[in-house]
């Protein structure tokens, strides 16, 4: 029981045990539901959603994972599906809706195999043998791509973004998402790539301006001041010093109740407190620095003799910002001013320049000799389309950073997902037994995301689906249009990794979901109270 007498397992109260074929049909249906609430969602033509947080906060976004996280669910096959929502977009960073979408359809194709009376351990065997074949014809369909081509990268990563919101501003947050990606990439001593836009590429929002004002800054951008009115806010070649330690005096525990009786003996602490301040500023100096970044606090002294010294300095840094600072500059983050040495000053960096942007100050640090870090800075008029330009330049990102890593490109438009379907149905005769009915609901499966992207277009489904069917391998359908096209021609493109991530996660939790036979309840339910009884004799 918790404040207000109120039951905490109230939404358990009247929730009876499933077990058998009834769990899972209610997981199906569950799977189902979750479904058809991002289905809209899918495609150029997409519809918005428009959701409430439980502060009372508004959202609105066809982003799958945006939504289904602001989802409040009780259904334990629901919260899978939405795990699985969140799963694909740290993995991968895209296809968050259509692993939803397929999951939910593969499930919704076996309902009839289970009112055959076929065991769910049989129907699963013939899901992983479609996994394996239609990683097979994916493998066999794939392109490559000549990442040297800036051009054809431009038009696969616009082509994976225009189903979002950003889409409406061209080019504009394809080229930042490329841009970045390209600069954070490096190559490891073992030969292999790696795209770290996580950690080394950030986004930062500045409300105000318009979406044409966002910019790409190859170093870094913080919204930081120096600490000192008279210090430089420009500093051509900046020498740079990482610091992780407060530049204060710290008096120690014993030191905290001090009784004084002469005031002689209070300028000797005052005394103490400088020279053990004039010490840390020294042996900054002592390095020919002329700005200083730490992590921590700077005091009204240390700031004065460090000004008096003409070095600059930034407080109260971020943890990942030092860290990106470190790549950018080449300085080493020390933990005492005592250690600091000339090897752990930074020069990397061209420029140190504090801006103001509306009613803020931001520090910039750019012109590196090789900018391996960068921030984006996202303007906009109002704070839901910020968030929104965001989810959507996380996702470019994350295809940036596939194309990168995989240089593999499928056909868009739902033509994989059509070979996959022909294909699949013709393995399914050569495999026989009850294992073809799983592999068949899977190939039935892989209609649904065709048959979306025509449904939200607003053309006829049936018609458009048949003639697709009948349509050459690299046939797919235009989005915007509703046509059936030679997708390769028109410049629409899946990427590799995604698909392949998709197909994977959604098969797994399908077979994973139709074997679960029975939901038991580790909550117990709330003991009613006795009723009091009264004796009047």
């Amino acid at each position: 029981m918790f404040g207000g007498g109120q039951p905490v397992f109230v939404l358990q109260q009247n929730v009876q045990r499933e077990h058998g074929r009834q769990t899972q049909i209610a997981n199906i249906q569950a799977a189902a539901a979750v479904s058809s609430v991002v289905r809209s969602t899918l495609g150029p033509k997409s519809m918005l959603k428009l959701l409430l947080d439980p502060l009372g906060g508004v959202v609105i976004t066809n982003d799958g994972n945006a939504i289904l996280r602001e989802i409040d669910v009780t259904h334990p096959a629901a919260k899978s599906l939405i795990e699985l929502s969140r799963a694909q977009d740290e993995e991968v960073g895209d296809g968050t809706t259509s692993v939803v979408i397929l999951t939910g359809e593969i499930l919704a194709r076996s309902e009839k195999l289970l009112g055959m009376q076929i065991h769910p351990t049989l129907v699963v065997k013939g899901y992983f043998a479609a996994l394996t074949e239609a990683l097979k014809v994916l493998e066999e369909i794939a392109t490559d791509i000549d990442l040297e081509d800036a051009t054809k990268l431009r038009e696969v990563v616009g082509s994976c973004m225009g189903t979002k919101f950003s889409a409406q501003w061209g080019a504009k947050i394809t080229g930042l998402a490329l841009e970045a990606a390209q600069i954070v990439q490096e190559t490891l001593p073992n030969g292999k790539r790696e795209v770290d836009t996580k950690r080394y590429a950030r986004i930062e929002k500045v409300p105000g301006g318009s979406i044409e004002d966002c910019q790409l800054v190859k170093g870094i951008a913080i919204e930081k001041d120096v600490t000192h009115a008279r210090m430089k806010r420009r500093i051509q070649d900046p020498k740079i010093v990482l610091l992780d330690c407060p530049l204060e005096y710290k008096k120690g525990e014993s030191m905290t109740n001090v009784e004084i009786t002469q005031e002689e003996e209070f300028e000797k602490l005052l005394l103490q407190e400088e020279e053990e301040v004039r010490k840390m500023c020294d042996c900054i100096a002592a390095t020919g620095c002329n700005l200083v970044i730490t992590e921590k606090g700077v005091s009204d002294l240390a700031a004065h003799f460090l000004m008096k010294q003409n070095i600059s300095v930034v407080r109260r840094a971020k943890k990942t910002d030092q860290n990106r600072l470190a790549r950018v500059t080449g300085a080493t983050i020390v933990n005492r001013c005592e250690e600091l040495t000339e090897r752990d000053v930074g020069t990397k960096c061209g420029l140190f320049e504090v801006k103001k942007i509306d009613d803020d100050y931001w520090t910039f640090l750019t012109d590196c000799a090789e900018p391996r870090a960068c921030t984006i800075l996202l303007r906009g008029g109002s704070k839901d389309s910020l968030n929104e330009i965001e989810r959507n330049l996380h996702d470019a990102l994350a295809v940036a950073r596939n194309i990168f890593l995989e240089g593999k490109l499928l056909p868009g438009g739902g033509a994989c997902d059509m070979i996959c379907a022909k294909r699949l149905h013709e393995a399914a005769k050569r495999l026989g037994g009850l294992e073809q009915w799983g592999m068949r609901a899977v190939a039935e499966a892989f209609d649904v995301i065709p048959r979306i992207l025509a449904q939200n277009a607003g053309v006829d489904v049936v018609t458009t689906i048949a003639k697709l069917r009948a349509a050459p391998d690299t046939s797919g359908i235009d989005g915007v249009t509703g046509e059936i096209v030679d997708v390769t021609a028109k410049g629409i493109w899946d990427t590799y990794r995604v698909k392949t991530q998709m197909i994977k996660t959604a098969i797994e939790c399908a077979a994973m979901l139709i074997r679960v036979d029975d939901v038991l309840s580790g909550i117990g339910k709330p003991k009613e109270p006795t009723p009091e009884v009264t004796n009047y004799a």
